[in-house]
Parts: structure tokens; C-alpha cells; sequence
């Protein structure tokens, strides 16, 4: 036995020496945060040219074509185009409210279609083709509602708004030939024209 031990002790010796010499990582910076990105929804006229004017706004992550306010689960363009889906054309935008507020994205939304038109947007006819707003919070609701009442106290419009202001339902992203329309095939939007001015 003292033979083993008389083994052992160098081995521990030099266990407890590497243990001790192991430095214990503390980090005195503190962990960056993720930045909280929000998403708001808009049905202004064909998901096209409404997709290509968001997604050039500076702060907006990203903005996706899809449908919703319907009545079916996982609408295909042909059930919206038929008008007994009850689904609009719809963009979801994701976007950092630390570089663009969700009021200059809604304030924008008035100017970049013609809101007083009913169940259509230009040449576009059809109830997917609707003014709707798709609010995610309290907060949005109360937004777009106060630059709605706005825009009706100043006679922006020689007719009333037409827009309806709605909880965003269930999102449903459209088909893949849908999205980035426009970029893809390097043309442009045969209306929603009126270019983004950052919010002053």
C-alpha cells in the first residue's frame, strides 16, 4: 500500500496543479441584445406592386406576399381569384422599429394606393384587391385609426376612405412565383408609383 500511494501522489499532485491553473473566463461585456423586430400587414390592390414599394423603405426587413381575412385554410391564388374565398392580397412586413416607425409605414400605405376605391385598386377588380390594414396590437389599431381620422378631417380625399381597419387573422404566404415579382423580372408596378420619403 505505501508503494501505491507513494505512486499516486505525483499524479494527484499534478491534477491539482493543472486544475488550479486553469483560468476561469469572466466576460465584463455585456451580451448584445437581438433587436426586436415587429410586423404589420397591408391589402392595397395587387400583392406585386404593394411587395415592391415596402421592400425598398430603409428599415423594412422584409416584406412577403401572401393572403388573408378569408374564410379557407391555405388558399392557392386560383380559391382568391375566384372571390369565394374571401381572402385579400395582402403583404406582411417585417420591419425594426428602431429605423422606421409603424406609422410612417401606415401614413405611406394612404399615399402609395387610392384608399376611397372600393373592391379594387386601378385596372385590378375584385374583392382581393380591398384597402385593409391588419393590425397586430393595440397600439397599431389605434395608429392607424388616428391617421385615418386624420386624413378624412382634412379632405385629403374628394371621396370617403374606404379602408377597413381589421385584427390581422392568419397569414398565409402565397406561392413562390408570387414573391419579389417584380425584382425577378426587372420590371416595374403598373401602379402603387409614388415613391417613399423617410419620416421627417
Amino acid at each position: 500500500m505505501p508503494k501505491l500511494l507513494s505512486f499516486l501522489t505525483p499524479l494527484l499532485l499534478v491534477g491539482v496543479a493543472v486544475t488550479a491553473a486553469e483560468p476561469t473566463a469572466v466576460s465584463s461585456k455585456p451580451m448584445p441584445t437581438a433587436p426586436k423586430f415587429e410586423k404589420a400587414t397591408y391589402g392595397a390592390g395587387c400583392f406585386w406592386g404593394v411587395e415592391y414599394q415596402y421592400a425598398k423603405i430603409p428599415g423594412v426587413i422584409s416584406a412577403v406576399s401572401g393572403y388573408a381575412g378569408g374564410k379557407i385554410a391555405n388558399p392557392t391564388y386560383e380559391d382568391v381569384c375566384s372571390h369565394t374565398s374571401g381572402h385579400a392580397e395582402v403583404i406582411e412586413v417585417t420591419f425594426d422599429p428602431a429605423k422606421v416607425s409603424y406609422k410612417t409605414l401606415t401614413e405611406y400605405f394612404f399615399r402609395m394606393h387610392n384608399p376611397t376605391q372600393v373592391d379594387r385598386q386601378g385596372p385590378d377588380r375584385g374583392d382581393q384587391y380591398r384597402s385593409v390594414i391588419f393590425t397586430h396590437s393595440a397600439e397599431q389599431q389605434k395608429m392607424a385609426e388616428s391617421i385615418m381620422t386624420a386624413l378624412t378631417a382634412a379632405k385629403v380625399y374628394s371621396q370617403p376612405i374606404a379602408t377597413k381597419i381589421q385584427e390581422a387573422p392568419k397569414f398565409w404566404r402565397a406561392e413562390e412565383y408570387h414573391q419579389r415579382h417584380y425584382q425577378l423580372r426587372g420590371t416595374k408596378p403598373y401602379c402603387h408609383l409614388v415613391p417613399f420619403a423617410e419620416e421627417k
